[in-house]
């Protein structure tokens, strides 16, 4: 989303005659170089940080703060050595033991990411996330850990490495499990499967998190998602709470290779999506005909305010991400409410046949 400045935090301080913006201005400028797109994001987190010196805060606000910050920037310098290579979170129970059916499941379903060059992201520990990790192999798994007084160890394949991290606040780890992931597949588990899978639902559906693939997986014949989904018709789609759209975020599948090639299939032709101001724009690794553009303006019509849907090059305000700039874009104005039937024209550009043929060297 585009950066907006709050009023309420950039106002000058005066201090003791002192003139902290100034001050402020002054630390800017020797630490962040002037051509850095992010130099207003960086001074407004000084600003934040001393509004709440200021306030001088209780101990605890002061260490929650101080904490955040340094797990969330210490993960950000370790993931950014992965930001090109595609990654899937997957969630389950720690408690699944290795004779359980899921186990061997978990665990092939790692092998399959990895023959598919995707990373697997887990909560490091045993169980569903073990498994993952050994079908996927230490060069492909990510471990994103909490300490917690039991079951804190992280498994063997990312413990003692450096593709480990450690949070302490479950707030934070989600974060990372959710922004760094391209897919989740959510396999059978406890409270902690459920948190996971229902708050992955609800930011998407609300759009605060871009549109991913969702996949629940569980063993030919088992019942966990089964049940799930049937209690979320019966009673959050027949009562109203949900549109029946939003349904279509999720696919059920019962063994890895379904798993992976729903993922594979997602980025077929769809490649990734951004807000520029008003427009709504997803990116195409090919360009649609013009008859899948009609249908789209026809069928889909209830997703967009107003003119319609358009291909379109790279624009200026997109320039931030040069390796994108290739890419074919479609734009529309969307209105940003239902996603699930954002997910179903995904599908629609993802069809191969709605591709134009690409074009033959000139003589």
């Amino acid at each position: 989303m585009p950066f907006e400045t709050d009023d309420y935090l950039s106002r000058h301080f005066k201090t003791s005659g002192a003139d902290l913006s100034k001050k402020i201005d002054e630390l800017v400028e020797m630490v962040i170089p002037s051509t850095s797109q992010n130099l207003s994001l960086y001074r407004e987190m000084l600003v934040t940080v001393i509004r709440m010196a200021q306030a001088d805060r209780n101990r605890w606000d002061a260490k929650i703060l101080l904490q955040t910050m340094r797990e969330m920037e210490h993960a950000f310098a370790v993931l950014d050595r992965y930001k090109r290579r595609r990654k899937v979170t997957v969630f389950g129970s720690a408690r699944t033991p290795v004779e359980h059916p899921m186990y061997a499941l978990a665990r092939e379903l790692g092998a399959h990411l990895a023959r598919h060059e995707l990373m697997v992201i887990t909560g490091a520990g045993g169980g569903i996330m073990a498994a993952a990790h050994e079908g996927a192999g230490t060069d492909n798994s990510l471990g994103l850990n909490i300490t917690l007084p039991f079951e804190q160890h992280a498994n063997p394949i990312v413990g003692g490495t450096e593709r480990l991290l450690s949070f302490h606040f479950f707030f934070v780890r989600k974060l990372f499990f959710i922004k760094e992931a391209d897919a989740l597949v959510l396999c059978p588990g406890g409270f902690g499967t459920l948190d996971e899978a229902l708050e992955v639902l609800t930011l998407i559906q609300t759009g605060k998190s871009p549109l991913v693939p969702i996949v629940l997986l569980d063993e030919p014949g088992g019942t966990f998602w089964k049940d799930a989904l049937s209690f979320m018709r019966h009673q959050l789609q027949d009562n109203r709470y949900i549109l029946p759209s939003d349904l279509n975020l999720v696919r059920l599948v019962d063994n890895a290779e379904d798993a992976a090639k729903e993922i594979d299939t997602f980025y077929s032709n769809f490649h990734s999506s951004r807000w520029v101001k008003s427009r709504f724009i997803m990116r195409m690794n090919h360009v649609l005909t013009d008859a899948a553009l009609d249908h789209m303006n026809q069928e889909f019509a209830d997703l967009y305010l107003q003119d319609g849907f358009e291909q379109q090059a790279c624009c200026e305000l997109e320039l931030d991400e040069p390796e994108l700039q290739p890419l074919p874009r479609l734009s529309f104005a969307f209105n940003g409410r239902d996603h699930g039937r954002l997910r179903e024209l995904i599908d629609f550009i993802n069809d191969s046949s709605n591709w134009a043929a690409p074009l033959g060297p000139q003589d």
